[in-house]
């Protein structure tokens, strides 16, 4: 179980640095195809808080990763579930406020994440 968490953590890891690209750096050109329910002229307007919001998802990759990188097991998976914890919390208002999706993209892998490490 402890080996399915770590490669869950890692995609979830992954999932948010594709995140920090998208918002920093294709926010203009594939967000429309993302959020299609929100107006074109929004993107441009919005590009500074895209890219904000970017790189807070960077952070939250990177105390994932570093959560991978620790040795000692308790630690690692106190570190894990902060940050797993910070990405269910984030997707569940994303959920709320801008698209249903970002619940399933999101929270429901980070809640599986948790419960694994809870249970090894």
């Amino acid at each position: 179980m402890l080996l399915i968490s770590k490669i869950l953590i890692g995609l979830i890891a992954a999932l948010h640095l594709y995140i920090l690209w998208f918002e920093m750096f294709a926010w203009e050109t594939r967000g429309p195809k993302v959020f299609r329910s929100f107006p074109k002229d929004l993107f441009a307007k919005t590009k500074a808080m895209a890219a904000n919001q970017g790189l807070y998802n960077g952070f939250l990759a990177a105390g994932l990763i570093w959560s991978l990188l620790i040795q000692d097991q308790v630690w690692s998976d106190n570190v894990s579930l902060f940050f797993l914890l910070c990405i269910a919390v984030a997707g569940i208002y994303g959920a709320l406020t801008a698209a249903k999706q970002i619940l399933f993209v999101q929270t429901v892998p980070a809640v599986i994440a948790i419960a694994l490490i809870l249970l090894s």
